[in-house]
């Protein structure tokens, strides 16, 4: 006989691995938009574009499941924590999802343009950025806070690639007005991966929270 406790259970392990699958989404989201960009692949822009409405709903799903167990288990302490980090995991996760549709759309705006400059550092941070995500989801499933800790810490580099990036593409606009609206678009990838990255640490906080009931700030 099955016991309210391990229907509970199995409810929490079903909650986790959707979050797992909204996060191979994402994941896979974040890298075509970007590969999109680089290789000037309109078909896996519109892929990337289209994709963003499962991963919504995804969310919703997340979101219904976590309220309803809510307000069935009337959960407290730990398994409170469960599902609020649920909810909290999935929220950054959705705007993950929209910065890489963001990137798709700035993939069609300049798919006809000759690029300014060879991509390589939005490449490398897109790398950097989605084994942030990878990295916090695989620290969420195995409560591992040694791993969340490496993500907050990796965020470093990507923020200073950003500004690299930032006063590179600065300097081409001083230099030749006619880069500027180009440039603009490029600024804008740069800075949708820089806030992915942030949205990883602030899984990777969440799984810290979730296995030490305490919130902190690592970056």
């Amino acid at each position: 006989m099955v016991t309210t406790r391990q229907n509970y259970d199995n409810e929490l392990t079903k909650l986790k691995q959707d979050l797992l699958n909204m996060g191979t989404c994402v994941s896979r989201a974040i890298k075509d938009s970007v590969t999109s960009l680089a290789q000037k692949d309109i078909e896996l822009a519109r892929q990337v574009i289209d994709g963003d409405d499962i991963i919504d709903k995804m969310q919703v799903d997340i979101e219904e499941k976590c309220m309803v167990l809510i307000a069935r288990q009337q959960p407290m302490a730990r398994d409170l924590r469960v599902l609020g980090t649920g909810l909290k995991i999935t929220t950054d996760l959705e705007r993950m999802g929209d910065h890489a549709y963001d990137i798709a759309k700035i993939s069609l705006l300049i798919a006809n343009q000759q690029l300014i400059k060879p991509l390589i550092d939005i490449p490398r941070m897109a790398g950097l950025a989605q084994k942030m995500v990878n990295d916090s989801l695989e620290a969420y499933v195995n409560l591992d806070i040694a791993l969340a800790e490496q993500v907050c810490s990796a965020d470093d580099e990507v923020d200073s690639l950003y500004q690299q990036m930032l006063r590179e593409l600065l300097t081409y606009m001083m230099e030749d007005p006619r880069t500027i609206s180009q440039a603009t678009q490029l600024i804008f990838v740069a800075r949708y991966l820089e806030r992915i990255a942030d949205h990883a640490t602030n899984i990777a906080e969440w799984v810290i929270y979730l296995e030490t009931g305490e919130r902190v700030r690592m970056n």
